[in-house]
């Protein structure tokens, strides 16, 4: 029996270390180098779990790695003829090459995941590094369970969706408030009385005293009168603007669709344009005139629909199309606004304020 020796201490181990027969090494070291031939055995190898497991996809299909996708597509088709397991019946002896039902059930279901893993040009892809860079086993890991646990949904379903959610709440939005604009006009006096006269002149309005059974609340009348002052204003007064009463084809769904026909139309209307009124010399019309006045003023289309007519005929009176005029009607609404804000109280506090106190500040003062 051989003597035992006693061992240095490599470095790095501590003092209580295992006496063993011939050069001992610190238990940390082993640790290390098991770990790093473990790791190293893993990324040399194909891994089950991956793709096919410890077989290559390519030689279960029986192609080439540079096959097309119509070989690969032909190999699957026939191996999942061979192997399908509606073949077999149980308790059926071995076919001519030795298969079961199991076995044969085996075999397909590796076919088909050779084939999931090949037809898709991403994850052959990532096969194909795999393949090439077996040591990056973790990568290999990352990439194919995040492909498999991905929600597959269609992208273009996610884009309908969103925008019919988009286009439900711009109707809904756009209808809120319209019945916002409605129920404020029903409280301004003006529109109110006018809805009445309208109201009682159609006889809609019946103020007789009713008796017996058909006799109603005052505030079951007040609620009915209500309804029919609203209905008036809805049917008589046309709003325009941000509250006006919407319209289906102004919400996105709609817009998109006929986004074409839009933009068609636009290039025929700025073609004629530019034919009738810059090469021709043509006269503008009272509709261009206002376009032109609008651009000058930089205002939208539905900010403009909602100036009243007599603004809009005072433009024109005043021939604010001509970039001259419209020059001269701007500074005399500049200087306008000065001599406003100049007489107002609350500008004059406002100044008043700035001069003596200025914008809040932060100081630091010692104590």
């Amino acid at each position: 029996m051989a003597a035992q020796g006693k061992v240095e201490e490599a470095p790095g181990c501590r003092s209580s270390f295992l006496l063993l027969p011939g050069p001992s090494v610190c238990p940390k070291l082993l640790f290390l180098v098991a770990l790093s031939a473990l790791l190293v055995g893993h990324a040399g190898a194909l891994t089950e779990g991956l793709y096919c497991g410890r077989r290559v996809c390519y030689d279960v299909l029986g192609v080439s790695r540079d096959a097309a996708k119509g070989d690969i597509a032909r190999a699957y088709r026939q191996l999942a003829r061979k192997y399908h397991p509606d073949r077999y019946r149980p308790g059926d002896p071995p076919g001519p090459d030795g298969d079961t039902r199991e076995s044969a059930q085996e075999k397909f279901l590796l076919v088909a995941t050779a084939y999931e893993t090949l037809k898709d040009e991403e994850t052959r892809k990532d096969y194909d590094y795999m393949l090439d860079h077996p040591e990056e086993y973790y990568r290999h890991y990352y990439h194919y369970y995040s492909r498999r646990l991905a929600p597959k949904v269609d992208v273009r379903i996610v884009i309908l969706v969103s925008v019919c959610a988009i286009s439900i709440f711009q109707y809904y939005s756009w209808w809120s408030s319209y019945n916002e604009a409605i129920n404020y006009l029903a409280t301004v006096t003006k529109y109110r009385i006018q809805a009445t006269e309208i109201a009682k002149q159609q006889g809609l309005l019946n103020r007789a005293k009713e008796k017996g059974k058909n006799r109603r609340s005052k505030e079951e009348i007040k609620v009915e009168e209500e309804e029919i002052i609203r209905d008036i204003i809805k049917n008589k007064i046309d709003i325009k603007g941000g509250y006006q009463k919407p319209q289906i084809y102004d919400i996105l769904l709609f817009q998109i669709v006929f986004f074409p026909y839009y933009v068609f139309s636009y290039i025929s209307w700025y073609i004629h344009w530019i034919y009738y009124f810059t090469i021709m010399g043509k006269e503008y019309g009272e509709d261009e005139k206002l376009y032109v006045i609008r651009k000058y003023m930089k205002m939208s289309q539905s900010q403009f629909d909602t100036l009243e007519e007599h603004k809009k005929k005072s433009f024109l009176e005043q021939q604010l199309w001509i970039k001259d005029n419209y020059e001269v009607y701007k500074q005399e609404q500049e200087e306008e606004m000065k001599k406003k804000m100049a007489s107002d109280p609350r500008w004059k506090r406002y100044r008043r304020w700035m001069k003596n106190e200025g914008p809040g500040r932060l100081t630091f003062a010692d104590d």
